[in-house]
């Protein structure tokens, strides 16, 4: 790889062990994909924050890089941690898993990055600009920057992203480079979608493209664009199945017309209604109603959150429900009155974590229900729970009088 001087300097260690270490990562990143150099990054969003999927090592490795004086060069922000670290005791999390989580995220602040612990960094301030030269970490994240936001990354590993917050430079290849923007299926949707069949549809399509950029065209109803609720959904979906991390909706995101010139003589799908309804029935592993309704994978909206405190208004639910959130949205959630509203009818705004990363098997739930077909996919390998996947006003159970 060639390196300016500058990065030569951080190479050689003349900017301490921390930044040394970090760019010997990069470049060992760099010569495996066979990147030429690296290209400056204007923020970074870092995974492997839960201490269920870190573990001791991954908190001794960023312990050590405290103890070397890391400091991160670029706006940064973490990924979903393993528990609320607010209301964690209220959730039912153990005290010895949370201190290490704790420990964790105190790693991560001191050495300079938000500790906002969220999957949706652009809702809460990390909004790169068009073109722009970004490291992020978290799947749904990456798909919803390339995609959404048109800014420029690769599904970095969380050292890799650390690494590139640290010393502001990441490798240019892959989606960093015009040639890697180019699609290579069409994706031909003939149904219109709501809901949770978003969700449905990028499963799907994932699981056929793999680590390919889809071109959709979307027939929507009473022909409205789909909301940005809708395309974090569709990512997230796309990069759970498959390996995805950029996809062009036609007339919707900022690289279309650029896609579009490519998709002449691309392979083609069709997806139907019949094959939307097959997914979601594929997504449910259980029958059974949910004993806890999770929402937010990715984290919701204050929007999704406005809309859950409407329907709950005056009601008192049958079973468990936490929307996760970050603490910025839940602040506004707070301030907006949607969060005592959730709150009087029985269910819980959580912070910082999911139902993806927390250890909600230990808490003795069985069944999950969710409206994520990221989280369907994940949760029964990664929590050994079944799931029920809906929309989620079919999910929920409100007490009759």
């Amino acid at each position: 790889m060639h390196l300016t001087r500058e990065e030569e300097k951080m190479y050689a260690g003349e900017y301490g062990p921390a930044v040394a270490k970090s760019m010997e990562i990069l470049v060992a990143l760099g010569d495996i994909y066979g990147a030429e150099g690296m290209v400056e990054v204007v923020s970074a969003q870092i995974s492997g924050v839960s201490y269920k999927t870190i573990g001791d090592a991954g908190l001794e490795y960023l312990e050590d890089l405290v103890r070397e004086g890391a400091q991160v060069r670029v706006p940064s922000t973490l990924n979903p941690a393993g528990v609320d670290l607010d209301q964690w005791q209220e959730l039912g999390f153990r005290e010895e898993f949370t201190k290490k989580q704790l420990l964790i995220v105190e790693a991560y602040r001191e050495m300079g990055i938000s500790t906002t612990c969220t999957c949706t960094p652009y809702l809460v301030g990390n909004v790169p600009p068009l073109g722009s030269h970004i490291a992020w970490s978290e799947s749904s994240a990456v798909c919803y920057g390339n995609s959404v936001l048109g800014a420029r990354t690769n599904r970095e590993g969380g050292p890799g992203a650390l690494s590139a917050a640290i010393c502001g430079r990441t490798p240019n290849y892959g989606y960093h480079l015009d040639e890697g923007r180019i699609p290579n299926l069409l994706v031909d949707v003939e149904t219109p979608l709501e809901g949770s069949d978003y969700g449905a549809l990028g499963y799907l399509v994932g699981k056929t493209v793999g680590s390919g950029v889809p071109y959709f065209k979307l027939k929507s109803n009473s022909q409205e664009a789909p909301t940005v609720n809708d395309l974090k959904a569709l990512g997230a979906a796309l990069a759970s199945s498959g390996a995805v991390a950029l996809y062009h909706v036609e007339n919707v995101t900022p690289e279309y017309k650029d896609a579009s010139k490519h998709i002449a003589d691309l392979d083609k799908i069709v997806i139907t209604l019949d094959d939307i309804k097959e997914t979601r029935e594929k997504l449910s592993i259980s029958s059974e109603t949910p004993d806890l309704v999770c929402l937010g994978c990715p984290h919701a909206s204050l929007e999704e959150i406005s809309e859950v405190a409407r329907v709950l208004t005056g009601k008192q639910l049958a079973n468990e429900l936490w929307v996760c959130t970050s603490i910025s949205i839940k602040a506004a959630s707070d301030r907006m009155g949607y969060t005592k509203v959730i709150e009087n009818a029985g269910g819980h705004v959580v912070c910082d974590t999911c139902m993806v990363v927390a250890p909600i098997e230990d808490l003795g739930f069985k069944v999950i229900g969710v409206d994520s077909a990221k989280a369907a996919n994940y949760v029964p390998s990664m929590c050994g729970l079944d799931v029920v996947f809906d929309d989620w006003k079919n999910l929920i159970s409100i007490k009759t009088k």
